[in-house]
């Protein structure tokens, strides 16, 4: 919870007025109002990375997964985290942390579910960040091959990224939230040429609505297709992790969530329905397989020119680098949190002193990205320029891994938001936006249980491999973990075990009581 009078009151205590004012000195808390509603939309949108999506995403689900109706997913999921937001947005007006899930979680289900949801967060984000890494250092790679006709092994550039990304990370947010901004503007501006150069000149079927047609929604893999295609929209529940530093939370936080969702429907299921004219519906499966990324690079050709195209290009590469550095923000923030509420080390509670960016949680997601793209390094003994180890391995699997473990995070937030209310005597009042939770919860599980169904399609594994349940796995793993740690701090350190979810809250708690300030 952010600190200042103005926002205290829900601790029940007199707080100081003006600067950080924390427990334990200035580096238990992420300096305030830095951000406002578009520096916030523009950094939680940059996440989505919009043009990865519709070159590297939506290839996936047509060709690999053989759904057609992908715009129609795109509806369905948009509607489902719209409901999932209503009550999402309202808990962010009582709960400012940066380790927004697992807070809300802690909040309404209990500090060792809390404990449980932290450690998820953190593999989940860390998996879909390190994940991007893998396509970035393919493209960069093929851009070498292409222009300068150079050789370039894909994890070169890959480890590069990871190092410039680690850089950025330990300077201030607000210099982020512009680099993004400008990037993720002209990127949706170049994507939307398209989808109207695509309607203007369709494909071999004309201007078919197929797409939108039910029955397209039939195949193996509509569980991962759900997976992925959520995945996309991945980046609008980050906005409570930066509560702590925007003005005004209790109305930025659920302003900037609702835009993003519904921005990212309309653009997805658009840009999706494009594809599907520019290649025609009955072509579009065949033509993804067969093209991947280059499908939308070869539409656009034809029809915008090689200029255009070859900044389409150049953008793909920089909205997939606006992608790394928000989810690089995002996992800091809940490691900062986690060190706060002593999940991780103390170390991990600690802010920069010039910049106020958590960066010690910056510097380990840094290492973990470094070591899992060297290891995929290491292992692939493919020629330069094949896309098995960077696209078909560590962007898939990893993505999934961490889409599948934010979905897990949001069904479980669902919850926590309805026994958030009833416990404080406000399901009645808040019962409209509490059906809203338990639709989208239900919804939200159903999902889950379709992705895990259906990962042999996703990873291309077929049905009997060790990979099917060690990927998701990866994610039960770190649930249970986290659960017996929360355990564990229960019945060794309670006093730790209750603070958990309480963020800054907390010290100012203590800070009170050390005064005599807290007024019962």
């Amino acid at each position: 919870m952010s600190t200042g009078s103005s926002r205290t009151s829900e601790a029940g205590m007199t707080g100081d007025t003006g600067g950080i004012s924390t427990y334990k000195g200035e580096e238990r808390a992420l300096r305030a109002d830095r951000l406002g509603t578009a520096g916030l939309l523009l950094s939680v949108l940059a996440a989505s990375a919009p043009l990865m999506v519709v070159a590297g995403v939506m290839p996936t689900v047509f060709g690999v997964m053989g759904i057609v109706g992908q715009p129609l997913l795109y509806v369905i999921l948009g509607i489902v985290l719209m409901l999932f937001s209503v009550g999402y947005a309202e808990m962010s007006r009582h709960v400012h942390n940066a380790g927004a899930f697992y807070a809300y979680i802690a909040r309404g289900l209990g500090p060792t579910a809390g404990a449980g949801a932290s450690l998820v967060a953190l593999v989940a984000y860390s998996a879909m960040q390190v994940g991007i890494y893998g396509i970035l250092g393919f493209e960069v790679s093929g851009l070498f091959a292409t222009y300068l006709e150079m050789d370039v092994a894909w994890w070169i550039p890959a480890a590069g990224a990871v190092v410039v990304v680690g850089v950025l990370g330990w300077l201030k947010i607000d210099l982020n939230a512009k680099v993004l901004g400008v990037l993720l503007v002209v990127e949706c501006a170049l994507v939307v040429i398209f989808d109207i150069a695509a309607v203007s000149k369709p494909g071999p079927e004309g201007l078919s609505m197929h797409a939108f047609n039910p029955e397209t929604l039939t195949g193996a893999g509509l569980g991962t297709a759900l997976c992925f295609c959520i995945a996309a929209f991945v980046g609008f529940e980050q906005a409570p992790v930066y509560a702590e530093e925007t003005s005004r939370p209790q109305i930025v936080v659920s302003r900037v969530m609702f835009l993003a969702v519904g921005y990212a429907a309309l653009f997805l299921a658009l840009s999706s329905w494009a594809l599907t004219v520019a290649a025609g519906p009955g072509f579009i499966a065949d033509s993804s397989l067969k093209e991947g990324p280059a499908l939308l690079f070869g539409l656009t050709e034809d029809r915008l020119g090689t200029t255009f195209t070859d900044v389409l290009h150049v953008l793909f590469v920089t909205g997939m680098f606006a992608a790394l550095l928000s989810f690089h923000n995002v996992v800091a923030r809940y490691a900062f949190a986690m060190g706060r509420e002593s999940l991780l080390p103390a170390a991990f509670g600690r802010t920069n002193k010039s910049s106020g960016a958590p960066a010690t949680g910056s510097l380990l997601q840094s290492v973990v990205s470094l070591v899992i793209v060297l290891a995929f390094a290491v292992t692939d003994d493919n020629p330069v320029g094949d896309p098995t180890a960077p696209v078909l391995h560590l962007f898939t699997w990893m993505g999934n891994v961490g889409a599948l473990g934010v979905i897990l995070l949001m069904a479980a937030a669902s919850f926590a938001v309805i026994a958030f209310f009833v416990k404080r005597g406000a399901g009645r009042a808040q019962l409209p936006r509490l059906i809203a939770s338990g639709l989208a919860g239900v919804a939200l599980l159903a999902i889950a249980v379709f992705t895990v169904r259906d990962f042999d399609v996703l990873v291309g594994s077929g049905p009997g491999s060790v990979l099917n349940w060690v990927l998701p796995g990866v994610v039960v793993a770190s649930l249970v973990i986290g659960l017996v740690y929360g355990a564990v701090l229960r019945s060794a350190k309670p006093e730790v075990h209750a603070r958990i979810g309480l963020g800054n809250e907390a010290f100012q708690l203590e800070k009170a009581a050390e005064s005599g300030a807290v007024h019962h």
